[in-house]
């Protein structure tokens, strides 16, 4: 069993008031284990979020993750299998997850995809930048989602 980030067992009891992180890339209202509101204002689209998911240029998700039917060559299980991730987390914490996972689990290897401050061997023409825009998040989350079962 994984230990459970102290802001995480906040959440877990109830009563967490938002919270925020200058690392990320723009401000973004924490709360508990999710972040409740779309990045860009409006929802994702799911299409777009599975080329993202098994882009090799873009998120490439599946280098750890894998959802069954998703017709993908060589899914991994480095990370947590995501069919049906819709039905177990809301869409704050899949965008969460997403966006600094390192956050709710600082030992995981998944990326901050989201934060731009505090990383570790990032080359320097992508100094400063998120590896994905908010839009692409958002497109992720819908992708996401949709893994309802």
């Amino acid at each position: 069993m994984r230990a459970v980030a102290p802001m995480s067992l906040v959440a877990l009891l109830g009563g967490c008031e938002p919270q925020h992180d200058a690392r990320l890339a723009s401000d973004v209202s924490i709360v508990g284990d999710a972040v409740p509101a779309s990045l860009t204002g409006a929802p994702g689209d799911a299409e777009r979020g599975r080329a993202i998911f098994v882009s090799r240029e873009e998120g490439h998700c599946v280098l750890c993750h894998q959802v069954e039917g998703l017709d993908a060559e060589f899914q991994g299980n480095v990370g947590p299998a995501l069919t049906g991730v819709g039905g177990r987390l809301s869409a704050g914490q899949i965008r969460y997850r997403i966006i600094d996972a390192q956050r709710i689990w600082p030992d995981t290897v998944m990326p901050a995809y989201y934060r731009t401050h505090g990383l570790r061997q990032v080359e320097h023409g992508y100094e400063g930048a998120p590896a994905l825009s908010a839009g692409q998040i958002e497109d992720l989350v819908a992708f996401l989602e949709a893994q309802a079962s």
